[in-house]
């Protein structure tokens, strides 16, 4: 039998690859359908062992690196995964998911691509002019956000309906307006984050989980935001717990803060006749109220009824129960959902949904470049992984025609 014929390559690649797609040796190992000890040792600069080709290529298919990147020298300057601000006190950084770390890496191409596609356009990059830091006070921050978005109290109000897609987008909109690309992802479960942020000077990058529901969304616009404001980058699950020292949490803290500023502005809820008449810490409010209430800020009624904790019109222990109802009632509907999608066949809106994940600047710009014959209509719909097919309607709903 003819001896394998072993890759020449460098042994670090490997390591760098599996590292970068979130995998540690025995997941990757049982992936691949080999031992850990065998992929340790392609990984051992010092062991005179490789995979075959068809081992490579096989590496290469599971860590989403071309077959190529592994002969090079050395690894290529990679895009910084960013630091975990979920940590625990005294547990150090979190390990992503492959998942996650896929869909960041994708977000941080998109940008790329952007970046190309405007220059080749010989337009103008935008600049995200938005700038704070987390020692400022988060009410004036989130006033300020208003103030530059443009969004008075009045006009709020109108985008009030029952599930929250009309404050969702007319947020996201405002926000790509100001020079950010907003991205929606399906591909990491809502416990391991609602969001992530790639700080930038010029199209930095909002990314929130779409499985997550509509006002839980808007809020990590936001919170997101206020990353990209003060120029650190983040994965975040907008959970924080109060008792934890504020020098553990203090970005994710200032973040929740400022989005919450945003959405319920201070001085319109504490003007608002409910509120006036229940008083100082009052435990007397009813589920209506708080959804009526919540609904008018486009935010979820956790959000609405921590805000009233923050200025003492409600009690910690009734904001816990509430809160712990609140859970039981989405644990309940999430499995409720999963049965119905599992009874019904749900159609898909492809140019809706292209829109919907991947933005309308990201979109106008490939579509741009297809005007002008810089790529062709393949390319446009290879990017977006939409079939040529559904392109005109793409541009309908893109605002293009």
């Amino acid at each position: 039998m003819a001896a394998r014929i072993k890759a020449l390559i460098n042994p670090a690649l490997i390591a760098w690859a599996r590292e970068t797609a979130g995998f540690t040796p025995a997941e990757a190992a049982t992936r691949l359908k080999i031992e850990e000890e065998q992929l340790v040792a392609w990984e051992d600069v010092a062991a005179d062992d490789a995979p075959s080709i068809s081992q490579l290529r096989k590496l290469a298919a599971l860590f989403k690196r071309p077959l190529a990147v592994f002969y090079l020298s050395e690894a290529p300057k990679k895009f910084d995964v960013m630091r975990d601000l979920r940590r625990l006190p005294g547990t150090g950084l979190r390990r992503y998911s492959p998942a996650l770390q896929m869909e960041i890496r994708a977000a941080n191409e998109r940008r790329e691509l952007a970046l190309e596609l405007v220059a080749d356009l010989e337009q103008e990059i935008p600049k995200f002019a938005l700038t704070a830091t987390d020692r400022e006070d988060p009410e004036v921050v989130g006033t300020r956000i208003r103030a530059a978005l443009g969004v008075t109290r009045q006009l709020q109000s109108v985008w009030k309906d029952n599930d929250g897609r009309t404050g969702f987008n007319a947020w996201r909109h405002r926000i790509e307006d100001a020079g950010v690309l907003v991205f929606q992802t399906t591909r990491f479960l809502t416990e391991e984050a609602s969001g992530f942020a790639i700080a930038a000077n010029t199209l930095p990058v909002i990314a929130v989980n779409r499985k997550d529901v509509l006002t839980r969304r808007t809020f990590s616009l936001l919170h997101e935001l206020a990353h990209l404001m003060v120029r650190v980058s983040g994965v975040s699950d907008l959970e924080t717990d109060a008792n934890w020292p504020p020098e553990d949490q203090r970005i994710e803290v200032f973040c929740n803060h400022v989005a919450a500023a945003v959405l319920i502005p201070k001085d319109v809820l504490l003007a608002e006749p409910r509120v006036v008449e229940q008083g100082l810490r009052s435990a007397n409010w009813n589920d209506a109220e708080l959804s009526d209430l919540a609904r008018q800020f486009n935010v979820s009624r956790e959000a609405l009824l921590r805000r009233l904790l923050t200025f003492e019109r409600t009690t910690a222990e009734f904001y816990g129960q509430k809160r712990a109802q609140y859970i039981a009632e989405y644990l309940a509907n999430k499995v409720q959902q999963k049965e119905q999608s599992a009874d019904e066949e749900m159609r898909r809106n492809m140019p809706q949904e292209t829109v919907s994940n991947f933005g309308r600047p990201l979109i106008r710009m490939l579509l741009g470049n297809y005007y002008q014959d810089r790529i062709t209509l393949s390319e446009v719909s290879g990017y977006l992984g939409l079939k040529v097919k559904h392109i005109p309607k793409l541009e309908q709903v893109a605002g293009l025609r």
